[in-house]
Order: C-alpha cells, then sequence, then structure tokens
C-alpha cells in the first residue's frame, strides 16, 4: 500500500512493509541459500554436460584420426606388398631364364666332350701310325 503525504511544498511517497511498517524504499529480496544453490547446481550441471561434449568431440575427433592412420599404414604395406610380390615374380623369371641358360651350356659342354672324344682318339690313332 502506498500513501502520499503533503509536506511543504512537495509531495512524499512512503510505502508500507508488509508487517505494516513504514519505510522509505522497498528492499531487494536476497535470493534464498537454496535457489542460489540450485542456479549453481544448474550451472555445474551445464558445464558437465558441455565438457563432456568436447570430450566425446575429442575422443572422435582422435578416433577419426587414428583410422585415417590405420588405413594410410594399410595402403603403404598393400603397396610394398605388391611390390615384394612383383619383384619375387621377376626374379623367379630371371632364375628359370638362368635355369635354361645353364641346361644349353651343360648340352653344349657334353656335345663338346663328345667331339674332342672323338677328335682326340683319331690324332692318337694317327700318331701311333706314325711311330711305327
Amino acid at each position: 500500500m502506498t500513501i502520499r503525504l503533503t509536506h511543504g511544498s512537495g509531495q512524499r511517497k512512503v510505502q508500507e512493509g508488509v508487517h505494516g511498517d513504514k519505510s522509505k524504499s522497498h528492499k531487494v529480496k536476497k535470493p534464498s541459500p537454496r535457489a542460489v544453490d540450485k542456479a549453481a547446481e544448474r550451472k555445474a550441471s551445464v558445464d558437465f554436460e558441455k565438457e563432456q561434449k568436447r570430450r566425446e568431440r575429442e575422443r572422435a575427433r582422435e578416433e577419426a584420426t587414428k583410422r585415417k592412420e590405420r588405413e594410410r599404414r594399410r595402403k603403404a604395406v598393400d603397396k610394398a606388398q605388391a611390390a615384394l610380390d612383383a619383384a619375387e615374380r621377376e626374379h623367379e623369371k630371371k632364375v628359370a631364364a638362368i635355369k635354361a641358360e645353364v641346361a644349353a651350356l651343360e648340352k653344349r659342354s657334353r656335345t663338346e666332350n663328345v667331339r674332342w672324344d672323338k677328335e682326340r682318339e683319331r690324332l692318337e690313332a694317327a700318331l701311333q701310325r706314325a711311330r711305327g
């Protein structure tokens, strides 16, 4: 309830409090400790949720980085394995060619030995006839 009093040349405003006492100004009601606690609880809860989401985003980023690294490593291993396999096939071809050359040389060597044996026998027979 508000009462207006005229005093002298101006008016004065006086407020009546809850219990009927008259005061010059309205007192600001302080929040109760329980309300402060609830507000602090809500803020802590919101802060916790934000931190949890931030950690989850960070974990997801780290997992994506690890997944990309595993994929990069797998591709590098596949590429190295393919290079090794190709080199091994090339080596096997060369070994087969060398073995074929060795077989051909051995055949030539045997043929040459047969020819030499015949030539030597012929020449030794001629030497025997010349000696008499």
